[in-house]
């Protein structure tokens, strides 16, 4: 009777650790998030840490999401749409080229991003709003100001459908749980903008080109109905862009008028006493890159670069960019950082101008924990900026932490990820485009 007992014990025992009720926790946004994987995780083992080492009294900063690349295989978009899992895997990777859209339910609303200040795109924009009512018969999501142009609110023809609209004001109104996918009408910095819109889950983005660069605008304008009805479809391919978390914390401090150097001047100093309880702690989810920089301020810049908690350099010159993938082709480029497919897993950090001339770009894993802070014996403070918003000055004692996010933008691809990012390689940084060497004539077609 003891040894049924001791058995039946065991096999409950033995099924709560059943691999098909485990669940994870997603970590990276300090936030508990169980999902269950079933099958997918049989026979895994549990991820390790990429620090063997985290720095003392930190060992909760270090832990690491499943996946190293950011987003988990079961990560959705929006409240309706998810990635295709795709059977035909080597090692666990996905395949590019297979990486397709799949929707849970059909999807009912769509936000609009539309570059504001812009005429050419009032008729455009008016076109999609139309067809996207009349016909698709869909919940249309506008920023307020966009319909505060002279020209929509004038347009009698306009009214009606203006409003069916529904608006949101930003850094006010919540639409995460709204909106099913995004239409872009620009250039890039619509499918950045509609990023910032969006700190976790990010419904899937339409991007078309209406823009000046169009490195992530894949769709031309010509054939939008086809095309938005094909994704409505679900018959579209998706690229995963793998974001940034960045948390920006700022000491408390005040200002005190120093008598040493001038009546007019002021300089910034740590408060005294408990000034733990008053920091502030800014959380921001980055798609191309952050910049560090010195400002305006003629000295060098000077901070310390930590990587898992271990110094690793101090960057002096003119700051140091800590890009993305997607970001690798903005402004890491020009700064002559190496150009990463938004595929790959990595982080960037790139120098700018650096007064070393062995101080080169470098590539780690995504899912390292940078920390960035100004050195002590700094002689300026710095400057930072998040996809080239949010510019705020850093101060000593203040700090940068920046890894990957589990939130990742998908990128509504024209054909594939593949072939659309070598293709706005060659159309807009016409990468390697030169004259086509002649060959030589042989002999007998000399005779």
């Amino acid at each position: 009777m003891d040894l049924l007992k001791k058995s039946v014990m065991t096999a409950n025992k033995s099924k709560d650790q059943s691999p098909e009720l485990s669940c994870y926790s997603c970590v990276a946004c300090n936030e508990e998030e169980l999902q269950w994987h079933g099958n997918l995780l049989r026979g895994r083992t549990k991820a390790r840490s990429l620090s063997s080492s985290p720095a003392p009294g930190n060992s909760l900063d270090f832990r690491r999401t499943r996946s190293l690349h950011g987003p988990s295989p079961v990560t959705k978009f929006g409240p309706k749409a998810c990635m295709l899992q795709n059977p035909k895997t080597i090692m666990h990777i996905q395949d590019p080229a297979n990486q397709r859209l799949l929707w849970s339910k059909p999807p009912k609303s769509v936000l609009i991003i539309k570059k504001v200040r812009d005429a050419t795109l009032l008729q455009p924009f008016k076109e999609l709003c139309i067809f996207l009512t009349e016909v698709k018969r869909l919940i249309i999501y506008v920023e307020r100001k966009v319909l505060e142009d002279p020209e929509i609110e004038e347009d009698d023809n306009f009214v009606v459908v203006k409003k069916k609209f529904c608006t949101f004001l930003e850094e006010y109104d919540d639409i995460s749980d709204r909106v099913d996918f995004i239409i872009c009408l620009g250039g890039d910095g619509t499918l950045l903008y509609a990023s910032s819109l969006f700190q976790e889950s990010v419904p899937p983005v339409m991007a078309f080109h209406l823009g000046s660069l169009g490195f992530l605008t894949p769709f031309k304008f010509e054939s939008y109905q086809s095309q938005v009805s094909q994704v409505i479809e679900g018959n579209a391919a998706i690229i995963l862009r793998s974001r940034l978390k960045v948390k920006v914390v700022k000491e408390p401090r005040e200002v005190k008028t120093s008598h040493e150097v001038g009546r007019d001047e002021k300089r910034m100093i740590i408060k005294t006493g408990d000034k733990d309880m008053s920091r502030k702690t800014m959380l921001y989810q980055v798609l191309n890159e952050v910049v560090v920089d010195r400002g305006p301020s003629s000295y060098l810049s000077n901070v310390d670069l930590f990587l898992d908690g271990h110094l690793i350099t101090t960057v002096q010159g003119d700051g140091v960019i800590v890009s993305t993938p997607t970001g690798s082709t903005a402004y890491a480029v020009a700064a002559g950082a190496s150009m990463i497919h938004p595929n790959v897993p990595a982080i960037m950090i790139t120098p700018v101008c650096p007064h070393s001339l062995s101080f080169r770009p470098i590539v780690v894993p995504a899912g390292v924990e940078l920390k960035i802070m100004l050195s002590p014996d700094s002689r300026n403070t710095a400057w930072v900026s998040l996809d080239g918003r949010k510019r705020q000055e850093i101060c000593h004692g203040d700090s940068i932490t920046i890894t990957t996010s589990c939130y990742p933008v998908p990128s509504i691809c024209f054909r594939d990820p593949v072939n659309d990012w070598f293709e706005s390689l060659a159309e807009c940084l016409h990468w390697n485009v030169r004259k086509k060497q002649s060959y030589f004539v042989s002999e007998e077609e000399e005779f």
